[in-house]
């Protein structure tokens, strides 16, 4: 639970008048952009390997910073991977699991401190535009959650009456503006252009305050859209379109920087909330070398894209191999913005001093990967990534459609444990779980450890930190 004492509070409010009157020519804390993608696969970027998508902003921004290679979505699902960015927690720690549909009765609990609200109390603007899906109750929304402002929608883009499976299943997707529903979204092709045009118009309108800009694109979730300017632009199909115009927004903010002379003191960082939605087929992206995608704890569902860009201290070029997590983007904010952490019991580690090539050993002594309700699924211990016994979706080679209609899926289970060596087998290929017994011993008890503070259904053991989500009374 986040306690926050009336000390804490007067602590706040002092920093927050002392923030706004810094002597002249000293640096204020660094502004702060986090563009977030939907379903992005790791090899859907040209800085990435992709010979089909022309990204040359995006490269531009990954020459300029750091480009990271081993860096991990905290689980290979929409809400649970958004709640972990924004509370630096494992999202089984706090309630979340799956994607959060319309009239949930589940969203983020009012308890855990976001980035969005540990930012606010130091004196930050904050915007979010775009895809929240952290529960779309009025007690749930963004702006009762640290966001001065919200242009978008709150669940994923096809949770709409023109599902490609369900058309019945769904109620009419609204386009929000702060807490009031605008229209009904009928045809999304605009809404890319139009989330970067505001979030152009709050980089403007800030210039002379410290800001938090998340900008979490519902693209290129299906179904699929491009504007006019992008539809049919590529000549390599409408994925291809809808990327390049995801770059393309990518560089209206850039600019929007230079124009403001804003360049030398923002953070941006441009990733995605898990890999590619591989049943989709030409509507989805790619892995590249990476096993599975969305949806799966192997490398291809959780391994994404990851830009990191600050010229004050990021040097260009920089290429980092170690592996990071979602999880590690609240408390490496707290750390280069000064700002205060809760009471919470976090799982994210302050990555900064990776980031500015300090060090390229991990704060982590383990990665761990959960998903569906409360079940561990692999842990990642260097260069090793161990699975344990559990269900799980594949395609089995086969290739999706073109149309944006998906096939389905088969189950698997995964019936003993496996090991892998990432740097020699980054497809995961061949089970060393025989040859290394003291790398598995090793895994085993920080799974053992992990377990009892976080709990695992499949030994029945019961978690002693874990948090609820909120519940609509």
């Amino acid at each position: 639970m986040r306690l926050f004492s009336d000390s804490y509070l007067l602590i706040c409010l002092i920093s927050i008048i002392f923030s706004s009157c810094n002597s002249v020519g000293e640096q204020k804390s660094p502004n702060i952009i986090f563009i977030l993608t939907d379903d992005l696969g790791f090899e859907d970027l040209s800085s990435y390997g992709s010979k089909l998508i022309n990204t040359p902003y995006l490269d531009k921004l990954a020459k300029e910073g750091a480009l990271l290679n081993s860096y991990y979505s905290t689980q290979a699902v929409c809400s649970a991977s958004r709640a972990s960015i924004l509370t630096g927690s494992y999202p089984n720690r706090i309630g979340f699991s799956g994607a959060l549909g319309p009239n949930s009765k589940k969203g983020i609990n009012p308890n855990e401190l976001l980035i969005s609200e540990m930012l606010k109390i130091n004196g930050y603007k904050t915007a979010i535009y775009g895809k929240w899906h952290l529960g779309d109750n009025k007690k749930f929304l963004p702006t009762r959650h640290g966001f001065d402002d919200f242009y978008g929608i709150l669940y994923s883009n096809d949770m709409w009456p023109f599902h490609a499976e369900y058309p019945d299943s769904y109620p009419d997707l609204m386009l929000y503006e702060k807490e009031e529903p605008i229209k009904i979204l009928e045809d999304q092709s605009n809404l890319t252009k139009e989330l970067t045009l505001k979030s152009v118009e709050f980089i403007n309108k800030n210039k002379e305050n410290p800001f938090f800009l998340y900008l979490a694109h519902p693209q290129p979730h299906v179904p699929l859209f491009a504007s006019s300017d992008f539809k049919g632009k590529s000549k390599n199909g409408l994925y291809t379109d809808v990327i390049q115009e995801i770059d393309y927004s990518v560089g209206l903010i850039m600019k929007a920087l230079k124009d403001n002379n804003l360049e030398d003191n923002t953070i941006v960082v441009f990733t995605s909330d898990n890999g590619p939605w591989l049943s989709y087929g030409e509507h989805a992206g790619s892995t590249g070398v990476y096993r599975e995608g969305k949806g799966t704890t192997w490398e291809g569902g959780q391994r994404v894209p990851c830009i990191v860009w600050y010229p004050n201290e990021i040097k260009p070029n920089t290429v980092i191999s170690t592996p990071l997590m979602g999880i590690d983007w609240l408390p490496t904010f707290a750390s280069v913005t000064n700002s205060s952490l809760s009471e919470n019991k976090i799982d994210g580690k302050n990555i900064w001093e990776v980031l500015i090539n300090k060090t390229k050993n991990s704060p982590h002594e383990a990665l761990f990967f959960y998903y569906h309700v409360n079940s561990l699924h692999a842990v990642r211990y260097g260069d090793w990534k161990m699975y344990f016994p559990h269900r799980y979706r594949t395609l089995n080679g086969r290739k999706g459609r073109n149309d944006g209609i998906p096939i389905k899926y088969e189950y698997v289970d995964l019936e003993q444990k496996e090991l892998y060596d990432l740097a020699k087998d980054p497809s995961e290929t061949k089970n060393l779980y025989q040859e290394f017994p003291e790398v598995v011993k090793k895994i085993e008890a920080l799974a053992d450890i992990k377990r009892s503070e976080i709990g695992d259904d499949l030994t029945k053991i019961v978690g002693i930190e874990n948090r609820p989500v909120g519940i609509i009374e």
